[in-house]
């Protein structure tokens, strides 16, 4: 796996990229968010940490398709109901 605190992650609307950020630029690193978290509760694997957004955020309609990618490793895609 690749270091967390330098992955790439990014968020595209009906395939066009709304948001691209680097776990890099946080304020806080990666590691520093998951020692905290891990004292207030269990994390589990397949567990998901969300702590902000790049710049980039809009509205999203319904029917809008959105894909949230983490590098090359995982994607998740969803349409707005």
């Amino acid at each position: 796996m690749s270091d967390p605190g330098q992955l790439q992650f990014s968020l595209s609307v009906n395939g066009t990229i709304r948001q691209r950020g680097n776990a890099a630029d946080m304020i806080f690193p990666v590691d520093a968010v998951v020692s905290y978290l891990s004292t207030v509760f269990t994390l589990e694997p397949g567990d998901l940490i969300f702590t902000g957004t790049p710049e980039g955020v809009a509205a999203i309609a319904p029917r809008d398709r959105l894909e949230a990618r983490l590098a090359d490793l995982v994607s998740l895609t969803v349409t707005v109901g």
